[in-house]
């Protein structure tokens, strides 16, 4: 038995969809200072009959009940659950699981080719970004966190409720060194003299260039500014840049403890491109919290890392196939495969010093790729169990996100079924504890899409 509520309910695309207009929302503003006691009420969602993955523990609670208030997830039982009014939504047995978190995200470049992203107006730009965001939560990805682009106007129009789509933790502009993995600057737009005007990605937020310490905080205090989670700084070489190789390493260590010295005034962390042995420890050593990709971690960085208790933030990707990435220059197409054949080694190395890890999948300039987002997930499987892949898609995913301490957009606990954690769910037809490909195929396999207690995608009403 299925008992829907359209209050709860915003679905897209051949699901219902529940559009409340500005006027609609001004109307019930009104009739909320009429009508305390109506106000009062809660929208209950209660699910029953479902095995839940709480995102912690590999076994299942079997024949649960779960019940969200609000965007809370109120109640966890064995035992029948009691509440009058609520939607009731019979799991039949499926698996329901915390929402999905993507830890490398790029809201503003996943989906629209280099040339269209870097020669398109930002309002354009941020219609692309939204219509993503969207699919991505239809992914079943509730979370993403966002490592470069000025996203702040998306998320801001998200959690207004304007658009459908995924949280963002932003981190705002790049911050990097000139000829670095975030200048996107044409080969000729040299030099570049104080006082002269920024080019275009950096005057919309997307990037910002700066060299020399005190130029480097007054960059990352702007994107603190502008409402970043956390820094994210361009610290080495990376494959679809112009101008850096992938040995160099970016800023001096001056300059990279002057940028993660800033982000901890702002109680926050830096989280850091980089590859190379080199980068990564001078890096680690200055503070950051999270190196992104680091495909080249061996032994001696993996100690390191487990030692200072910093994160690596890693990307299954495929160096050949139809889900490998593809680059316009012979040179870019180089460089990734000479990072992806030392992922098995780095992998091993992180597993073998226990380093913190998370998941992401850095989607860019390729809206075919970025809609394979849950396949990247599906892909941990040649390295890890089916449960270690989940939980670190969820759990440990989440446990990232909170190093942004007070400057966390969603303060509650994401990446759990628990009492008292915020509400994103996932209802899958069948178990990915046992089947990892599941979360490869959401359109065919997530029934019931939740985010913060609210329903986008039903398939169970059809």
């Amino acid at each position: 038995m299925i008992a829907t509520s359209s209050q709860r309910n915003r679905t897209s695309e051949g699901v219902r969809t529940v559009n409340i207009s500005a006027f609609a929302r001004g109307a019930l503003i009104g009739l909320a200072f009429a009508a305390p006691a109506f106000a009062q009420d809660v929208p209950q969602t209660l699910f029953t009959n479902v095995s839940v993955f709480d995102g912690m523990n590999e076994a299942r609670i079997e024949n649960a009940n779960v019940l969200v208030e609000g965007n809370l997830i109120k109640t966890i039982s064995q035992a029948p659950i009691t509440a009058e009014g609520a939607t009731v939504i019979d799991g039949g047995g499926r698996t329901l699981m915390p929402g999905l978190i993507d830890a490398h995200w790029h809201t503003m470049f996943n989906s629209s080719p280099v040339s269209n992203t870097l020669g398109s107006s930002f309002g354009y730009l941020n219609i692309l970004a939204a219509d993503s965001s969207r699919k991505a939560l239809l992914r079943g990805f509730t979370t993403v966190r966002d490592v470069g682009g000025n996203s702040f106007g998306v998320k801001r129009a998200i959690d207004e409720g304007l658009v459908v789509g995924t949280r963002i933790y932003p981190s705002g502009p790049y911050i990097s060194q000139t000829a670095g993995h975030g200048d996107f600057r044409g080969p000729n737009d040299v030099p570049v003299n104080l006082g002269d005007a920024l080019d275009y990605q950096q005057r919309v937020g997307n990037t910002l260039i700066a060299d020399g310490v005190p130029e480097v905080i007054k960059r990352t205090r702007e994107a603190l500014r502008m409402g970043a989670s956390q820094i994210k700084a361009m610290g080495g070489g990376g494959v679809s840049s112009l101008y850096d190789p992938l040995d160099v390493t970016e800023y001096t260590f001056e300059e990279a403890k002057a940028i993660v010295d800033t982000a901890k005034s702002w109680n926050t962390y830096v989280a850091v491109h980089i590859n190379t042995k080199d980068a990564i420890k001078m890096w680690v050593e200055a503070g950051a919290m999270s190196m992104e990709h680091g495909f080249f971690i061996d032994d001696e960085t993996a100690q390191l890392m487990a030692e200072k208790g910093v994160w690596w933030s890693m990307q299954p990707m495929d160096a050949e196939g139809e889900d490998a990435f593809v680059f316009e220059s012979p040179i870019s197409t180089a460089k990734y495969k000479d990072l992806v054949a030392q992922l098995d080694t780095a992998i091993a190395a992180a597993k073998k010093y226990n380093v913190k890890t998370a998941f992401g999948t850095d989607m860019l300039f390729d809206a075919t790729l970025a809609a394979k987002q849950g396949k990247f997930l599906a892909k941990l499987g040649k390295w890890y169990t089916p449960y270690e892949a989940l939980k670190m898609a969820t759990h440990d995913n989440a446990q990232l996100l909170k190093l942004s301490g007070p400057r966390d957009p969603y303060p509650g606990e994401l990446g759990v079924i628990k009492e008292g954690a915020l509400a994103d769910l996932i209802l899958v037809d069948g178990n990915p504890l046992e089947d990892l490909d599941l979360v490869a195929d959401a359109d065919a396999n997530f029934l019931i899409i939740m985010k913060d207690g609210v329903i986008y995608k039903n398939t169970l009403e059809q």
